[in-house]
C-alpha cells in the first residue's frame, strides 16, 4: 500500500492545500494554468509544501504527457531519453509534454546544459523543483528561460487541515476509531512539512491499530516517532534537521559532535557543496571576528570540494568542520547588520552628512558637498575624529565586540579612537 501522502495526493487545485498567493483565485499562476500557456518554471520552496503535487496537477489539468526525473539518481543519459520521447510526442497541435525534475539543484552544469536545447525549441516544458536558491543551483541560462515561483511554508491551519483531509478521505484511516485529542507533536514532527506530518499520522495509527478506538495526543505520537525515527534521507526527509544538528553543535564548540553529523550527511548522500556553504555561513555568523581566518579556511575548503569532490573531499570538510567547533566564538558582525538594518527599516533613508557626500559637479560643491571632509590618511594614526553617522543616529551602536578570540583587541582600538561616542 502506497504511504498515506501518496494515497490522497490533490489531484486538481480545488483540492491543493495552501500556496493561495500562487493558485488561489486571481493568482498569478492559476491564472496561466487556466489560459493553457504556462512557461518553464522553477518552484523553490522548503520540502513537503507541494512542490511535486502542483506540478502534477499543472499535467492534468492541460492533459500534457508527464514525464518525471529525480535529480538524485538521473543523470545525462536519463535526460536525453525523456527528452526524446518528449520529441516523439509533439504531433499535430498537441501542447508538447511536461519534464518535472525534482532536486533540480543537484543536477551539474552539464545535466543542465542537457536540457537547454529542449527547453529553448519547445520540445518540453521544465518544471523543475528545488529546496535551494536557484540563483545559485541552476545555470544561468536555464534560469532565464524559466518563471521561478517561490512557495511557502505551511500554516498550521493548513496542515490541521491535511490531518482532516486524511482521516475523512483515506479508506484505511476511515476504517478505524480515531480521535485526535492533541495534534501539537504531530506539527512539530512536521516541522510544516505535508508529507512527514502524514507520515507520522499514519505511524502512530499503524501502531495503535488494533485498539478498538485510536487516540491520538501529544504522549503518544512522541512515543511512535521517537522510536522510528528513520535513517538521513538524501531526498530531504531529515535535510533541516541533520544540517540544523550540525551547525549547532559547530555553534556549541563540539567538535565530535559535528564530524557525526557530517558523517550522517555525507552517507547519506547530501550535496557537499549545501554543507560547505553552511559552514561558510557559520564561520561569519557564529565566529566571526573571533577569528576571521575561519571565514578564509571556509572559504578554501569550498573551492577545494568543488575541485575533488567526494570521496577525498570529505577530508578538507572534516578538517574545517573542526576546526570552526574549535574556534572562539562571536556572532557580533551578525548582530551589528541586524540591528543596522532594523535601524534602516525604522528611520528610513536619514540624510547623508554633507561632508560624506561625493561632489562631481561645482553645483555639488557649492552648496556644500564634500565640504571639510578630512581625508583620514592625511592624519596621524590614518584617523580623524569627525562624524560619519547621519545627524539622527550619531552615538549609535550597532557593533558591540565581545571579549573573545581576535575580537578582544578590537575593544580596545575602537575605545583608543572614539573615547567615549561609542560607549566602548
Amino acid at each position: 500500500m502506497p504511504p498515506l501522502a501518496e494515497r490522497i495526493r490533490p489531484k486538481s487545485l480545488e483540492e491543493y492545500i495552501g500556496q493561495e498567493h500562487l493558485v488561489g483565485e486571481g493568482a498569478v499562476l492559476r491564472r496561466s494554468i487556466e489560459s493553457g500557456k504556462i512557461p518553464s518554471m522553477i518552484f523553490w520552496g522548503p520540502p513537503g509544501v507541494g512542490k511535486t503535487t502542483l506540478a502534477n496537477i499543472i499535467a492534468q489539468s492541460l492533459d500534457r504527457p508527464f514525464h518525471s526525473l529525480s535529480a538524485i539518481n538521473s543523470g545525462v543519459k536519463d535526460v536525453r531519453e525523456a527528452i526524446s520521447k518528449a520529441e516523439k510526442q509533439l504531433f499535430f497541435d498537441r501542447p508538447n509534454p511536461i519534464l518535472f525534475i525534482d532536486e533540480i539543484h543537484r543536477f551539474s552544469k552539464s545535466q543542465q546544459d542537457s536540457l537547454l536545447g529542449a527547453v529553448e525549441k519547445g520540445i518540453i516544458t521544465l518544471i523543475g523543483a528545488t529546496t535551494e536558491n536557484p540563483s545559485f543551483e541552476v545555470i544561468s541560462a536555464l534560469l532565464s528561460r524559466c518563471q521561478v515561483y517561490i512557495l511557502k511554508h505551511l500554516s498550521k491551519e493548513h496542515l490541521l487541515h491535511a490531518i482532516d483531509l486524511a482521516v475523512n478521505t483515506d479508506s484505511y484511516l476511515k476504517s478505524k476509531n480515531i480521535d485526535i485529542v492533541e495534534a501539537e507533536a504531530l506539527l512539530r514532527f512536521s516541522g510544516g512539512d505535508v508529507r512527514k506530518l502524514l507520515n507520522g499520522l499514519e505511524l502512530v495509527v499503524t501502531q495503535e491499530e488494533e485498539k478498538d478506538l485510536i487516540v491520538i495526543n501529544n504522549e503518544i505520537v512522541q512515543n511512535a516517532i521517537q522510536s522510528n525515527l528513520a535513517i538521513y534521507d538524501k531526498a530531504g526527509e531529515q535535510h533541516y534537521d541533520i544540517i540544523s544538528a550540525f551547525i549547532k553543535s559547530i555553534r556549541g564548540s563540539d567538535p565530535n559532535a559535528a564530524v557525526y553529523y557530517l558523517a550522517r550527511m555525507i552517507e547519506g548522500g547530501e550535496d557537499p557543496k549545501f554543507i560547505c556553504r553552511r559552514m561558510l555561513i557559520s564561520a561569519s555568523e557564529d565566529i566571526g571576528l573571533a577569528n576571521p581566518n575561519a571565514l578564509l579556511l571556509a572559504t578554501n575548503c569550498f573551492q577545494a570540494v568543488e575541485k575533488i569532490g567526494l570521496p577525498e573531499g570529505r577530508i578538507p570538510m572534516s578538517q574545517l568542520a573542526i576546526y570552526l567547533a574549535c574556534s572562539p566564538k562571536s556572532n557580533s558582525a551578525y548582530l551589528a547588520i541586524k540591528a543596522a538594518q532594523s535601524e534602516v527599516r525604522e528611520s528610513g533613508n536619514l540624510p547623508i552628512p554633507l561632508h560624506l557626500r561625493n561632489a562631481p559637479t561645482s553645483l555639488m560643491k557649492d552648496i556644500g558637498y564634500g565640504k571639510d571632509y578630512q581625508y583620514a590618511h592625511d592624519h596621524a594614526g590614518a584617523f580623524v575624529n569627525i562624524e560619519y553617522m547621519p545627524q539622527e543616529l550619531s552615538g549609535t551602536t550597532f557593533f558591540k565586540p565581545k571579549q573573545v578570540g581576535s575580537e578582544s583587541k578590537i575593544t580596545e582600538t575602537m575605545r583608543s579612537l572614539w573615547k567615549d561616542k561609542y560607549g566602548y
